[in-house]
């Protein structure tokens, strides 16, 4: 398995495809299996498709050390660095949508563009989850079986109509989901550097051509915080998936295909 050394850990990626490079940043206490297969087989059609684990998550180190959302942008620009990428499209969910922000704002020369899925710029201007979601987010993860937190993960990341039309083939989607399930403290470590993260005063650093992605029945990161990115970032272009929550990577994926692809297609 392919593992690469930066900032004194290991990170474990994949890489799919040829072309010019797409880093796929994953979210809170997810990793590579959370993609769903078609997007990374879609996107490798055009791409060079770069997905990991986060420090913390899957087949990475997990030290249990004080994370930042800064510290696992380092994390990328180290396994850009070890696979020789110098600039490449950049693509975040969630957490991962936020690591991208300090890596677009600290690291502008390695982005040409940036994709912001169903994420925040955090601080207090963010609008915060539902408390619905904030009770699941803030749960003790040792004290739940795989299945329970997998049938918790369907009810908070889908809409009550999408879970009952498709309830049977997202159970294993999940399940393999949590295939390598983040340990406690590690992510306590990742939630403690989202609750830190704040970019609202620094999104106008933000040089490469964006598009934000927001599902309009998110309760995780509601919508509000799309908006609220679009307004704040230069030259960028804001999508709502209206019917999807804040799984729309699974709940709307040849929709999310199809948008990123003319974004990144349609290049100067």
């Amino acid at each position: 398995m392919p593992y690469a050394t930066v900032n004194g850990i290991k990170l474990y990626y994949e890489v799919h495809g040829d072309g010019f490079p797409l880093v796929m940043i994953m979210g809170l206490g997810a990793d590579t299996n959370w993609w769903p297969p078609r997007i990374i087989e879609e996107f490798s059609k055009d791409y060079k498709v770069v997905v990991f684990d986060n420090r913390g998550a899957g087949r990475s180190d997990k030290p249990d050390t004080k994370y930042t959302i800064d510290l696992m942008a380092d994390d990328v620009l180290g396994l850009m660095d070890h696979l020789g990428v110098r600039k490449a499209y950049i693509l975040g969910v969630s957490m991962g949508g936020m690591i991208a922000q300090s890596l677009a704002i600290r690291y502008p020369e390695v982005v040409r563009k940036l994709v912001l899925c169903v994420t925040s710029p955090g601080g207090p201007e963010a609008v915060p989850p539902r408390p619905e979601a904030m009770e699941q987010l803030l749960l003790d993860r040792s004290s739940v079986s795989v299945e329970v937190l997998a049938e918790m993960l369907i009810q908070t990341l889908l809409t009550e109509d999408y879970v009952k039309q498709h309830y049977e083939e997202l159970k294993p989607y999940i399940l393999r989901a949590l295939q390598y399930p983040i340990p406690s403290h590690a992510y306590m470590r990742q939630l403690e550097a989202i609750s830190e993260f704040d970019t609202y005063d620094e999104l106008d650093k933000i040089k490469a051509p964006t598009l934000v992605i927001s599902g309009g029945k998110d309760i995780i990161v509601p919508h509000e915080n799309g908006r609220i990115l679009a307004r704040k970032i230069p030259n960028s272009k804001l999508i709502i998936f209206e019917y999807s929550g804040h799984g729309l990577i699974l709940q709307e994926t040849d929709r999310f295909i199809s948008v990123v692809k003319k974004f990144l297609k349609n290049d100067p």
